[in-house]
């Protein structure tokens, strides 16, 4: 099934489509309807049913299940294809970059908040299953790490499933094993909470900074992340959060620096992510400036971006 709706064609148009393929939502604009973007697809993904969503609106919304149009036996992985957007349900609230994902329930209210213009890819999972594979009380809501190896793989896959069309027989009777492939990654694949303070209190010297970069590598994705914010996260001075970097002649902001050029460089080297923009990569590890990337990724690793995604891509050709 294929639904589009233009800007020009107006917001009704967009609500009729969006509640065709992603139930009984309601939309609050940002602007004037002249200035409302709004389309909605969706199709197959080996089996399974996945939406892409293009939009400018001020809010989207559902406040509760309505049971005359919704279906709420399902659970989604939401992919941040481009943009900035907030997403809230049931009291909790995650905001997602370019390239994050996050796992959110069919039942209870949900509003999405987009920054902007955003882009949404949305891929249908049996909320059955799901809660089976998570166990008596399961977590339904929530930001999928990017650090983690399931949470990675999530990622993977994901962005394999939005780049690639997997279409005929042959997809159709993979549905099941995906499905089963996908769900069994999100019992370890959850990003840490974030809550105002983290509790270090107990650790001190290397097994505190360890525990430090443990949670700059949980974080690298959100672009606010600065050594002021992890201190109050932390509850520790920003003195103490240098001296703990300067023990072994580095620094917070360098070690931050390293370690999302290292993730970008993974990303580049990676085959399925060939259709993903050097850009858009960059800005899922939390870097905003592209030029600003480029000059720090060609110091690191001596080559730019482009050069370095090419060979590798080309090294990883050779070998198969």
């Amino acid at each position: 099934m294929i639904m589009q709706s233009a800007g020009q064609e107006g917001l009704d148009t967009w609500t009729r489509d969006l509640r065709a393929i992603c139930g009984h939502f309601n939309t609050e604009l940002a602007f004037n309807r002249s200035l409302f973007i709004g389309s909605i697809s969706s199709g197959y993904r080996g089996g399974l049913p996945l939406a892409h969503l293009r939009t400018n609106a001020g809010l989207i919304k559902r406040p509760k299940v309505c049971a005359d149009h919704d279906d709420d036996q399902q659970c989604f992985l939401v992919s941040q294809r481009s943009g900035y957007s907030q997403i809230a349900q049931d009291g909790q609230v995650i905001r997602l970059g370019p390239g994050e994902l996050l796992l959110m329930d069919s039942v209870g209210s949900i509003e999405i908040t987009p920054f902007g213009l955003i882009e949404h890819a949305s891929l249908c999972l049996s909320r059955h299953e799901v809660c089976k594979q998570l166990g008596a009380r399961p977590r339904t809501f929530g930001k999928i790490s990017s650090s983690k190896a399931c949470g990675r793989m999530l990622h993977v896959l994901m962005d394999q499933l939005c780049t690639d069309a997997l279409e005929g027989e042959a997809a159709e009777a993979e549905g099941l094993a995906l499905q089963s492939a996908l769900v069994a990654l999100l019992g370890s694949a959850f990003a840490q909470q974030e809550e105002a303070s983290d509790d270090c209190g107990a650790l001190q010297g290397v097994n505190l900074r360890s525990y430090v970069q443990k949670v700059i590598d949980e974080s690298l994705n959100q672009p606010g992340l600065s050594p002021v914010g992890l201190a109050n996260r932390l509850n520790i001075s920003v003195r103490h959060l240098y001296r703990l970097f300067e023990a072994e002649d580095d620094s917070v902001c360098r070690y931050i620096q390293r370690a999302r050029l290292k993730r970008s460089a993974d990303d580049l080297a990676n085959p399925f992510l060939r259709g993903e923009s050097i850009t858009s990569i960059a800005y899922k590890w939390g870097f905003t400036d592209s030029a600003h990337f480029s000059r720090s990724f060609k110091k690191q690793f001596e080559v730019s971006p482009k050069d370095f995604r090419s060979s590798h891509l080309q090294q990883m050709a050779e070998v198969v």
